[in-house]
């Protein structure tokens, strides 16, 4: 009796391992298109035998627990690349951006109205009496102040909308921070039991990807399966069950928006750390290209109006009166673009436009002439090149370095996908291989149901015997 009974509880526990390893396949199919999911599988172990005289007898198989199909090392492959995805994202977007400020194949850029300008100054050199030649040296001078300024201006905007990501993005990790310290406090809770807290893990390996994809972080586990998170070399954004946030905000230094770590003391400085994720890309093209870009511009702006008021006020204009400053002068080569202006005197009274050398002297074009000649003069750069040149290696630079970061983008973008691809073969969800799965299962469990039936059969024949 007591082996039939035994028969019967090996039907029993394989019965329960069938239903089982059905229910963790139908969780694996609900799955199938959850971000971040790894395929589980239930882990089945002999149970122990029992001994009967100089036999073991088996005792069937019983489920030793439910893990799930993950390979470490590659999730955290994903998880730096990915990094350098948000990076290389946020990088192209902003390039993206600039260089159309500076597309002069479709737009009318500032190189034409620089162009313009010298041009109205040679065509005043062909008939210095004419109020009309004149004037249009006035028009064409004040479009090319008004594209210094839109050209500032629209760098400065990419650079405020660049701002904007960065606070959004800020309070995005704050979130994802607080997530994943409530995770290792229920992966804590659910492993101290033993028991492999499967989909927890599973989202928390999601998050310190986004994470990532945001900001450079480096992150490690304990042996107590909580992870910790740090953002730059200092900001310890996740420890154990806690979290602390960052803050962005504009400083009394800077204008621009900077990270703070709020830590438990007063809140750090960490701009300077961050160079990956898109707050890294954004602070990049913010901080160093546009900066560097402003910085061409001014100094066009500057050297123009310089050598411009230079030779303009040793002229005369149209009525013998000593020529004055043409532009009003900016202060410094800092901000030079955005100041730059035409002089009042000049922009009300065109014929205070010098064009001659020597008062008196109707004809006389020597000063136009040396103004429009200046276009082609070795002014910039120490003396090196034109400001044609000077301009356009600056637009040929903007280019390339935009064709570069979309480049990059793709080239990061293909190696996501591949690393993807292997981790879906790896630990993603198959519907044929479950559906292969679920008929096993099914076979098992009418078998194990089969197994119990003959048990109960020969416990009735037993029984029977007994009576007879």
């Amino acid at each position: 009796m007591s082996k039939i009974s035994a028969m019967m509880d090996t039907g029993k526990r394989s019965l329960m391992n069938s239903q089982t390893s059905l229910q963790t396949v139908g969780h694996n199919i609900a799955n199938k298109s959850t971000e971040g999911y790894s395929r589980q599988r239930v882990e089945l172990l002999s149970n122990t035998p029992i001994g009967e005289g100089g036999l073991q007898i088996g005792m069937g198989a019983r489920a030793g627990v439910v893990t799930r199909v993950n390979n470490p090392w590659l999730e955290k492959q994903i998880q730096k690349e990915g990094m350098s995805m948000g990076f290389e994202d946020s990088r192209a977007d902003a390039m993206g951006r600039v260089e159309q400020i500076y597309n002069e194949q479709n737009n009318k850029g500032l190189n034409q109205y620089v162009t313009d300008f010298f041009n109205g100054f040679r065509e005043l050199s062909n008939n210095p009496e004419s109020l009309a030649s004149r004037t249009m040296v006035r028009e064409s001078a004040t479009g090319m102040v008004k594209d210094f300024a839109r050209v500032t201006s629209q760098l400065r905007g990419v650079q405020e909308d660049l701002d904007g990501q960065i606070k959004t993005t800020v309070g995005e990790i704050n979130q994802i921070t607080k997530e994943i310290a409530s995770l290792n406090e229920k992966i804590q809770m659910v492993e101290v039991q033993k028991t492999p807290a499967n989909d927890e893990r599973d989202r928390r390996d999601l998050l310190l990807k986004k994470l990532g994809e945001k900001i450079d972080i480096t992150w490690a586990e304990g042996k107590d399966g909580l992870v910790s998170v740090t953002a730059g070399r200092t900001a310890v954004l996740v420890s154990g069950t806690g979290s602390s946030e960052l803050k962005a905000q504009q400083t009394d230094t800077t204008d621009r928006m900077e990270v703070f770590f709020v830590g438990t003391g007063t809140p750090s400085n960490i701009t300077s750390q961050i160079t990956g994720g898109r707050i890294g890309g954004a602070l990049d093209v913010r901080d160093h290209v546009i900066e560097d870009l402003l910085g061409h511009v001014d100094k066009l702006a500057y050297t123009l109006a310089t050598e411009v008021n230079k030779a303009h006020i040793e002229g005369y204009d149209k009525t013998g009166k000593p020529g004055v400053l043409f532009f009003e002068q900016p202060d410094s080569e800092k901000g030079a673009a955005a100041a730059i202006g035409l002089n009042k005197t000049i922009f009300n009274d065109v014929s205070r436009i010098a064009a001659a050398a020597q008062p008196d002297a109707p004809g006389d074009n020597t000063v136009a002439n040396v103004i429009s000649a200046l276009q082609y003069r070795q002014v910039m750069d120490g003396g090196t090149s034109t400001m044609d040149d000077y301009y356009n290696t600056q637009v040929g630079q903007v280019g390339a370095m935009a064709q570069r970061a979309v480049k990059a983008q793709e080239s990061q973008k293909n190696v996501i996908n591949q690393l993807s691809n292997i981790r879906e073969s790896v630990s993603g969800v198959s519907l044929d291989e479950e559906t292969t799965k679920m008929i096993e299962f099914q076979k098992t469990y009418d078998a194990s149901a089969r197994l119990i039936k003959t048990a109960d059969e020969m416990f009735d024949t037993v029984l029977n015997l007994k009576r007879m």
